[in-house]
């Protein structure tokens, strides 16, 4: 597969990540697009823990989302984008500061529509949290017609 689009622009070019990804220390570990996987880190940061003392239910879905998102970006045409239609995050135990490990996979891929799968694991290896996700692959720059 082609390794010719705006992903594989910014892994290239080391950056810059997307204001969202830099917040959670989005980090690419490894990408295979024939295989429709990725490999990702996060760096949860005290400054994500809720009341509890554990990570945020929210960013912890918002790294799965930045999982699960590029499992299939890093297999779309150059000027095609693929929002998330739909996320259903299982939150499985607590997570704490520290290293956390995403890894997402294309379940099934259609013409325009995705359906996606991974998990989050802390730095002792158990999965905190499992996700599932529907995306949409459309063609022209994002927010425009």
């Amino acid at each position: 597969m082609r390794r010719d689009n705006e992903f594989w622009d910014v892994v290239a070019s080391g950056g810059p990540l997307p204001a969202a990804a830099e917040t959670l220390g989005f980090e690419l570990v490894s990408a295979n697009p024939d295989e429709g996987t990725v490999e990702v880190a996060f760096n949860a940061e005290d400054r994500f823990l809720n009341p509890a003392g554990a990570v945020q239910g929210g960013f912890l879905a918002a790294m799965l989302d930045d999982t699960l998102g590029p499992a299939l970006v890093s297999t779309l045409e150059r000027g095609q984008f693929a929002p998330t239609a739909d996320l259903h995050v299982q939150f499985l135990r607590p997570a704490r500061p520290g290293r956390l490990t995403g890894r997402g996979r294309i379940v099934r891929r259609g013409k325009s529509i995705a359906f996606l799968s991974g998990e989050l694991s802390d730095e002792t290896g158990n999965v905190v949290a499992v996700a599932t996700a529907t995306a949409v692959v459309q063609n022209g720059a994002p927010g425009k017609p």
